[in-house]
């Protein structure tokens, strides 16, 4: 069974518990934060200036009421002796002047901090996705073999805008309401110190009320996330396979398990929705006892002259404005909790480490002369169940060796190796008398070309599909490949030629013109050694000989691996590798091993007998031994 490549997510009991994961993200991606340095730094200013705007708009009502409404001209003197001997309309147009000034600057403030903020969100974003894509590129096949598509696509998409979105309009805001709080706390303690006790009486019931409700809004998130990954990935299978979905009648059973998580997901929003309004009306509740409280009190004081009436007209303006920033976090708490599930989500793929990657001291390939050892190599995939078994044999510079024998036997798997998709468990694979493993991973691989039975294209155009083996060849180059490849004429065919933008995967072409521009590709590389996996399967007569044709020219005096189970294409090989249950147990040319008389000659026989006609019209070569021959011994 296989395990995931991911360490099982946490799942925060309380807020405070949760913090650590927003510390792993800023520490994560400080480096990406850091380079846009200036645009942060601009974004806190405007912060600060918002934050003090904030804090000074309700004073002008003070004054209005203090010094307009109530005329009181001995605390105007002593306050603004410049002013004391205005008159009330002077004052009154004076004070609304400034209520006018103080919240234009508030939104210019607000405008500047959160435009320089979204850019630099949306770059940094871009960085970390560049990224991300980047180490994806990276790891090894074994990793995705234990991953769903669809998740690694969320990640990459909707986890990262997600942390974008959030840092605007969730984190940012509540930046600004944290700061604006501490402020207004500290003057209501100025104002009057016993009516901000009062005030702040009902703070602890928030808090408790928060940190639960908080906690099952984060845990029901993190649920949330995980069922949409599974969406995505029965999505993508079923989009990716479609042809097989339409022609098995499978619709409706992959609708049935897309439906689960997605009524799964639907119910987890609902319930995030539910708790972050249980949230909010809970605070709306606690304001207004705070309030009514600080009225009661406030009041009888403002009747003793230990306040005056625009004092606590300032201080109730600043208990409202004071539980802002506990309604904002009620507001975005869900969106908050949803964003450090999806940054926790990005760095588990990024802790990811390759498999299959650089050793130390690994040097750039020269360029191969070609010749291949196998040195007593063994590889599972699991533990216990061993594909190769101390296999070894050696190919000669330019020698085409034909890699036969039944399926399963580990025929692909060596090739595999050799292209350092994987790495022995034992035993060594040398290039030109080195170990592979000290080659660079490119260098190593920009000098092994690869036609595969089921080669794939790409949605680009044709110039760029055949460029893929090369980057950065000539036109002129790209179209001697495909000459090579007997694909020049039904290119130029094309309704752009070269430029044709192919369809995913190339399915507007026929299997031969996918695999001439697939041998195209591999022409154009130039590397010394060549791999061929049944590059002739599924073709019709006419394709398969135009591509045997091509893959002739691809392979002289190339080191060649053909991978076959159709033994008239292993007749000319050099040497033919008969592979059964991850050993060799035949080595030699066509006329040695017919000589010996075993496995390869038995297999042999038994497709030379199967009727011309059915070589000419179906796909029905035996590719493995009758019971009695697999019995026959060494």
């Amino acid at each position: 069974m296989k395990k995931s490549a991911f360490r099982k997510e946490k799942k925060p009991n309380t807020l405070s518990q949760a913090m650590p994961g927003l510390r792993r993200i800023f520490k994560e991606f400080w480096p990406q934060i850091r380079q846009q340095k200036l645009l942060l730094s601009v974004s806190c200013i405007g912060l600060i200036v918002e934050v003090v705007a904030q804090l000074l708009r309700p004073w002008p009502l003070k004054f209005i009421f203090d010094y307009v409404i109530l005329h009181d001209t001995g605390a105007l003197a002593l306050e603004f002796p410049m002013l004391a001997n205005s008159n009330p309309m002077m004052l009154l147009f004076i004070f609304s002047l400034a209520i006018v000034g103080v919240s234009g600057l508030r939104a210019a403030a607000a405008y500047v901090s959160l435009v320089t903020m979204s850019l630099a969100a949306s770059r940094i974003v871009a960085e970390i996705r560049a990224g991300l894509y980047a180490h994806l590129q990276r790891l090894s096949l074994s990793f995705y073999y234990t991953v769903k598509s669809g998740d690694l696509i969320t990640r990459i998409t909707s986890d990262i805008d997600r942390l974008r979105n959030v840092t605007v309009t969730g984190i940012f805001p509540l930046i600004v309401n944290v700061l604006t709080l501490v402020g207004m706390v500290g003057l209501m303690f100025w104002l009057n110190w016993e009516l901000a006790l009062i005030g702040l009486a009902v703070f602890p019931l928030f808090l408790l009320s928060s940190v639960k409700i908080t906690k099952r809004i984060h845990k029901v998130s993190r649920k949330q996330r995980k069922q949409e990954g599974a969406m995505a990935a029965t999505a993508a299978e079923a989009i990716g396979a479609i042809k097989v979905v339409q022609a098995l009648s499978l619709e409706g059973m992959l609708q049935g398990m897309f439906a689960t998580p997605n009524r799964e997901s639907l119910a987890d929003s609902a319930r995030t929705q539910q708790l972050s309004a249980s949230l909010q009306r809970t605070i709306e509740i606690l304001v207004a006892i705070a309030t009514a409280l600080v009225m009661w009190r406030g009041v009888r004081l403002v009747l003793g002259g230990s306040v005056t009436p625009g004092d606590l007209l300032v201080f109730v303006n600043y208990l409202k404005s004071a539980f802002k920033p506990t309604r904002q976090l009620a507001k975005h708490v869900a969106n908050i909790s949803k964003a450090t599930a999806s940054g926790e989500r990005i760095i588990d793929l990024l802790d990811v480490v390759p498999a299959i990657r650089d050793t130390r001291g690994a040097i750039e390939a020269p360029l191969f002369n070609g010749d291949v050892k196998f040195n007593r190599v063994s590889f599972a995939y699991d533990s216990d169940k061993p594909i190769l078994k101390n296999l070894s044999f050696d190919v000669k510079a330019g020698q085409k060796v034909a890699l036969v024998g039944p399926s399963g036997g580990g025929k692909s798997t060596l090739v595999s190796l050799l292209l350092r998709l994987y790495d022995p468990l034992e035993g060594q694979i040398l290039i030109d008398g080195r170990d592979l493993r000290q080659y660079k991973l490119e260098s190593l691989r920009r000098q092994i070309s690869i036609v595969l039975q089921d080669s794939v294209l790409f949605g680009v155009s044709v110039r760029d599909n055949i460029a893929y083996g090369a980057l950065g060849a000539t036109d002129r180059e790209i179209k001697a490949a495909a000459r090579l490849a007997n694909a020049h004429d039904f290119i130029l065919a094309l309704p752009q030629g070269y430029d044709t933008k192919l369809s995913e995967r190339g399915s507007t072409l026929s299997g031969g013109q996918r695999q001439r521009i697939a041998i195209a590709r591999a022409a154009v590389r130039k590397a010394p050694i060549v791999i061929l996996d049944e590059p002739t399967v599924g073709l019709d007569n006419k394709s398969e000989q135009t591509v045997t044709e091509a893959l002739d020219r691809l392979t002289a005096n190339c080191t060649t691996f053909l991978i076959t189970h159709d033994l008239r294409t292993s007749k000319n090989a050099d040497q033919i590798c008969y592979i059964e249950n991850g050993r060799v147990l035949e080595l030699g040319n066509h006329s040695g091993l017919m000589a010996l008389g075993k496995r390869y000659a038995a297999l042999y026989q038994l497709q030379s007998a199967v009727d011309t006609k059915c070589w000419e019209t179906c796909s029905c070569i035996p590719t493995e031994l009758p019971p009695q021959q697999q019995r026959t011994k060494n």
